[in-house]
């Protein structure tokens, strides 16, 4: 990852033209060196044993009273009185450990914390991140039973997968109408549509799978399935850009965070920046929500049936739209993105142009001036793998390998330091990760002058994930998604 200069004077050689450029890289792929699966297995292996101490630690020294642990303050978790939205990560990753490393502490841990505290999230009306919290969690156990990870009750697999009926229709309920459709809306209100909720589209995709409707006055019934497709449809036309129509003026895969609407006639109204810089400019996280919830509800169009879709456009249809949504999300990401694959907080923060050419080189999570935000990068290098595997069952080898080693580059930046925390005091697993910088919520450490060497319990889960994912290919072992929960 050494500059051009510094490679050439290294190694004697002549470079090919343009090496390291952002063109070269888009071209090429970001790397090709990752050609053993025994280093990443042994990689992976090292991120499983400090996960596993993490979650230990954390169980032992965090005072739960004090409300759901959000982000890290001089290496210790702490709570910000928001939402209560990362009980799901806390406990989904007690899960991801046990599925990894076989060790019953941590699936008897994960069950006592979801009995004991995921109850109020699976029936909160007044929040859009069901799927993050409840799909981690109830999706992830009844996940385990069906592919014989734990034993087989009926009734214990009845209450997970109640748990997630119900939070798919409590979610489809937090409804906006549209003109043409509808959207689920974010916590700010009626008016207010999230790039991140297409991942909670998930939850009614799998309550749907299972049989379930939203039912309301006079016992109308309501698809979860046409509401979850209406709500990426939303976030396909208004929340990403793709230079063409109404956004002539900009560029392919673009991302505003929030979109606001009128909620007298639901006419669009403008791109809003709840936790990014501007609406004009792209936070990097709600970018890699996109990334990572197109590509999934991709694949979940694969297991419905087609029947089912005609009234909703068409399989046809709906596949070019979400196909779409997750290239320009993903060709964004690598065009913005330095070249270790970890990008910055917002692809239009007003200090970055200080840091001179920064795509050219890897991230300085030191720098004196924007904060680099690695949990965009966990969440984002799980669409990217996802993206480039979709594609390559399709035949498009070509187009596939590019996304696919554009996620293994991110991944292995995020395996080693200074990412990954070795430190046996931190709470944290992967390190240097931003929660809300317009707010100033993100800890700034003596002597620095912006914020970093914080973890997140979202950075934290989606790392486990991502290193999950990677480890069943490897292993050979079901694919990993999230209608795993959906008994086949």
């Amino acid at each position: 990852f050494a500059g051009p200069r510094v490679v050439k004077d290294t190694t004697g050689k002549d470079l090919p033209e343009g090496f390291q450029k952002s063109e070269f890289l888009l071209e090429h792929g970001f790397i090709d060196f990752i050609s053993h699966r025994k280093d990443l297995k042994e990689k992976i292996n090292q991120l499983w044993t400090l996960s596993g101490e993490t979650i230990i630690r954390i169980a032992s020294e965090y005072d739960e009273t004090h409300g759901a642990p959000v982000f890290t303050v001089n290496g210790k978790y702490a709570t910000r009185g928001w939402t209560e939205w990362t009980h799901g990560f806390q406990f989904g990753s007690a899960v991801l450990q046990f599925d990894a490393v076989d060790d019953n502490q941590f699936i008897d841990l994960a069950k006592r914390q979801v009995l004991d505290k995921m109850a109020t999230h699976f029936s909160h009306t007044g929040v859009h991140d069901h799927g993050f919290n409840n799909l981690s969690t109830y999706g992830n156990l009844l996940r385990l039973m069906h592919e014989g990870k734990i034993p087989h009750n009926e009734w214990e697999a009845h209450f997970y997968a109640l748990a997630i009926k119900i939070s798919g229709a409590v979610q489809a309920s937090r409804w906006t109408d549209l003109p043409e459709g509808g959207f689920i809306c974010s916590f700010n209100g009626p008016h207010s549509l999230f790039v991140d909720t297409i991942r909670s589209c998930r939850i009614l995709v799998s309550s749907h799978l299972m049989g379930h409707t939203l039912h309301v006055e006079g016992d109308r019934k309501i698809s979860l399935l046409e509401r979850a497709m209406q709500h990426i449809q939303a976030t396909a036309k208004y929340s990403i850009y793709y230079g063409e129509g109404r956004d002539h003026y900009d560029i392919w895969g673009r991302t505003a965070h929030e979109i606001i609407f009128n909620t007298n006639d639901g006419q669009f109204r403008c791109p809003n920046a709840q936790q990014g810089y501007t609406g004009f400019s792209t936070w990097t996280r709600g970018l890699a929500w996109g990334m990572l919830g197109f590509t999934e509800e991709l694949e979940a169009l694969e297991l419905i049936n087609k029947y089912e879709l005609t009234n909703l456009g068409g399989f046809d249809k709906l596949q070019e739209m979400m196909l779409k949504g997750a290239k320009a999300t993903c060709d964004f990401y690598i065009e913005h993105t330095p070249s270790c694959g970890v990008t910055y907080w917002d692809t239009g923060a007003p200090n970055l142009h200080k840091l001179g050419d920064y795509l050219d080189r890897p991230a300085d999570p030191y720098n004196d001036w924007e904060p680099v935000d690695s949990s965009a990068a966990a969440i984002g290098a799980q669409g990217l793998l996802r993206l480039g595997n979709y594609l390559r069952k399709k035949g498009q080898k070509e187009a596939g390998d590019k996304y696919w080693k554009a996620g293994l580059t991110v991944f292995n930046s995020l395996l080693q330091e200074p990412y990954l925390s070795t430190d046996t005091n931190h709470h944290g697993l992967l390190l240097h990760t931003i929660y809300h910088q317009p707010n100033g919520w993100d800890h700034i450490p003596k002597g620095s002058k912006i914020a970093n060497g914080e973890s997140c319990m979202w950075g934290d889960y989606h790392l486990r994930e991502l290193a999950l994912y990677v480890q069943k290919i490897i292993a050979g072992d079901p694919y990993y998604q999230f209608t795993n929960c959906i008994k086949q």
